[in-house]
């Protein structure tokens, strides 16, 4: 438990959320491969070898030469997707794929930082158009995610515009404080891979969650808390008042990214995109 509350006169604070592995049991952009083959979108090969990928993930996480692999695989998959297509697939399928996989030790945490007055920021190296959708459905103040280039036809390039991986992280943590006047020293981190350290030292308060192996070494190096989730539940389990907005307020939700599923960014820090903000 969080053991105080900000006052009117503390600066402000935040607790930054890695997703995958940290508030979600599995990879946020890999749990949607099945969806997208429904849609048209991959060939059943590629579902396979996104399920392969998804269980390397799971069973070990990734470092940082799978990472790039990961991202090189994925940014040429969703070459020549369309847009708001994706948006629609992920719209439609987020309540069924994403809530059960929802850890209830990380949905409590939210709900203890908001309670104390915090901003909760999602920070994924995952694409906005599957980031923006989930930090609707938790609750979060802003999301940080991966951005990629979408063509004058409305489809992805396959380039990416903004990698928000390791010290991009980091740096964007330290934009968002800027902007928001976060004091960064009574600010929270929270992540699984040790690809985030850079984002964990930039807080006051890092935690280790469901540590790989290298993070968990590090963690227990620095004396840093590790955490361990491991009871993934729906939100209508945990709140017996909860409801799904309708599918037109989803989709509407999902809307809101300006990139690729496999790799997009949503930057609140940057005012240009102010309008894509989670409110």
């Amino acid at each position: 438990m969080l053991t105080f509350v900000e006052n009117r006169f503390s600066p402000r604070t935040a607790a930054f959320f890695d997703l995958d592995k940290t508030v979600i049991a599995k990879s946020s952009t890999l749990t949607f491969s099945k969806s997208f083959y429904q849609g048209g979108l991959i060939n059943r090969r590629a579902v396979l070898r996104t399920a392969y990928t998804q269980f390397v993930f799971l069973a070990g996480g990734a470092d940082h030469d799978q990472m790039e692999r990961m991202r090189q695989y994925l940014s040429a998959l969703c070459k020549g997707w369309n847009v708001q297509q994706v948006r629609e697939l992920v719209a439609e399928t987020l309540h069924d794929l994403i809530d059960p996989i929802i850890y209830d030790e990380a949905a409590t945490l939210i709900e203890e930082h908001h309670t104390a007055g915090r901003d909760v920021v999602i920070v994924s190296t995952s694409g906005a158009e599957v980031v923006e959708p989930i930090g609707e459905l938790l609750g979060a103040d802003r999301v940080v995610a991966t951005r990629m280039v979408i063509g004058d036809d409305g489809c992805f390039t396959g380039e990416i515009e903004y990698y928000a991986y390791g010290p991009t992280k980091a740096e964007a943590v330290k934009a968002l404080a800027e902007s928001e006047g976060y004091d960064l020293s009574r600010c929270y981190a929270y992540s699984d891979s040790i690809t985030d350290v850079p984002m964990l030292e930039a807080v006051g308060h890092p935690h280790a969650v469901n540590p790989d192996r290298t993070l968990r070494r590090e963690a227990t190096l620095r004396d840093w808390p590790i955490l361990v989730f491991d009871r993934p539940v729906r939100l209508k389990q945990r709140l017996p008042t909860f409801s799904m907005p309708p599918r037109p307020a989803l989709v509407a939700a999902a809307a809101l990214g300006a990139a690729a599923v496999t790799a997009g960014l949503v930057w609140y820090a940057n005012r240009r995109r102010s309008a894509a903000a989670i409110l």
